[in-house]
């Protein structure tokens, strides 16, 4: 299902072009990007996929937008000036009836996102595990359960969260973004790859298939990830050329890269 059909970039320059967002697309060519059931913004570091990802949630005034201000002898709101300057136009219902508005609880996830969800998920079973355990020691095994319930038990928790180290876990990953995204409503996500392996980072990938094709569920990603880009059923715009043209997967300086990288070690494998 296409929920957001069109976006184009503000035409608008600034006379320093130094100044963020400007500086993302001083040397770009305004584009509309024409967007399907699943589709791609790939680039190197600095290319802007975050930028755009982050102006589209603007614009449509999704939850997860972020703020963002230049600091140019005071605060200034060039971002969201410039996100407000863009363009957009939804896409039809299946009477082909333009559609008035994104779908309730569409989403921008952030990959920071899903690591500190990781992180409370796991620092809360470590926290309750090692309170267990030392008051278990402390008070028996039972006498300790009994404790934990009442209100002096509950404030034992702030006492061991200092200690506790922080981890990252893909299969975590991977149930918190099922977990987080509902049929019928549109997601942007910015590198959800970030913290999986590369099998992991297929299977995200596959994930990402089902949903868009069984559940109507539309996706704008942002990766440069060649496993998630081989596995993707998406459009890729590629945010490194001057009119961010649509290529194949095969065809992008990263996944070229990992290609050729591992042409060179051939002989490695097959001795």
């Amino acid at each position: 299902m296409i929920y957001l059909k069109t976006f184009k970039l503000s035409e608008s320059r600034s006379t320093d072009p130094n100044i963020y967002p400007f500086c993302i697309f001083k040397n770009k060519e305004p584009n509309i990007f024409v967007f399907d059931d699943i589709t791609v913004l790939y680039g190197n570091n600095g290319s802007g996929k975050s930028t755009i990802l982050n102006m589209i949630a603007h614009k449509l005034n999704l939850k997860g937008k972020e703020r963002n201000y230049s600091r140019i002898d005071g605060w200034w709101p060039y971002f969201e000036n410039y996100s407000n300057e863009c363009k957009y136009e939804l896409g039809e219902n299946e009477y082909g009836s333009r559609l008035t508005k994104i779908p309730t609880n569409s989403r921008y996830i952030k990959s920071e996102e899903i690591l500190y969800e990781i992180r409370k998920i796991q620092q809360d079973a470590v926290l309750q595990e090692s309170i267990e355990s030392t008051l278990t020691k402390e008070r028996g095994r039972q006498n300790a359960k009994d404790f934990l319930k009442t209100k002096e038990g509950g404030k034992q928790f702030p006492r061991f969260a200092f200690a506790q180290d922080k981890y990252s876990n893909g299969e975590t990953t991977l149930q918190i973004l099922e977990e987080d995204i509902e049929p019928d409503k549109l997601y942007l996500l910015d590198e959800p790859e970030v913290s999986l392996s590369p099998l992991n980072q297929v299977k995200l990938a596959e994930k990402i298939n089902e949903m868009a094709r069984y559940l109507g569920v539309q996706f704008v990603i942002a990766t440069h990830s060649p496993f998630m880009l081989g596995i993707l059923n998406a459009k890729i715009y590629n945010l490194d050329t001057k009119d961010y043209r649509v290529e194949k997967w095969n065809e992008l300086e990263n996944v070229r890269y990992f290609y050729n990288f591992f042409k060179s070690k051939k002989e490695e494998f097959e001795n």
